[in-house]
């Protein structure tokens, strides 16, 4: 399998937990924003708001390969932050389990920073 065909292979799937993401908080806004509001993040109503673009449009830039690396960049940083506020308790065996996950889609966001979209990408069209 060609180096580029895995890079769109990687994309689609590191994009697809995003996109899903963030169409699903589209249909509970107040809900999501009443969560991070309970984690202390500040300005709940307008920061629930941010979260639901970077997912969309972030995920929807990786899937594409437009940007990549920028998107891949914020992405890997995000997971970071929200698995840290989100899920770091180390009481909770399951939310250490997410906490990790989140790490793990951080290091595949790096990587993808990194290596680049590949040929398969609007990236590759543009250079």
């Amino acid at each position: 399998m060609s180096t580029n065909l895995q890079l769109l292979i990687g994309r689609v799937l590191l994009s697809i937990i995003f996109i899903v993401a963030g169409l699903g908080k589209l249909g509970g806004v107040a809900g999501t924003a009443g969560y991070m509001a309970s984690m202390g993040i500040p300005l709940p109503n307008i920061s629930v708001w941010l979260v639901i673009a970077l997912e969309i449009f972030g995920g929807i830039a990786i899937l594409l390969g437009f940007f990549t690396r920028y998107a891949a960049w914020a992405l890997a940083a995000f997971c970071v932050v929200s698995g840290y506020l989100g899920h770091f308790q180390p009481e909770d065996q399951m939310q250490m389990t997410s906490f990790m996950k989140n790490l793990a889609m951080a290091g595949g966001y790096m990587a993808l920073a990194v290596a680049g979209a590949g040929a398969f990408s609007i990236d590759a069209r543009r250079a």
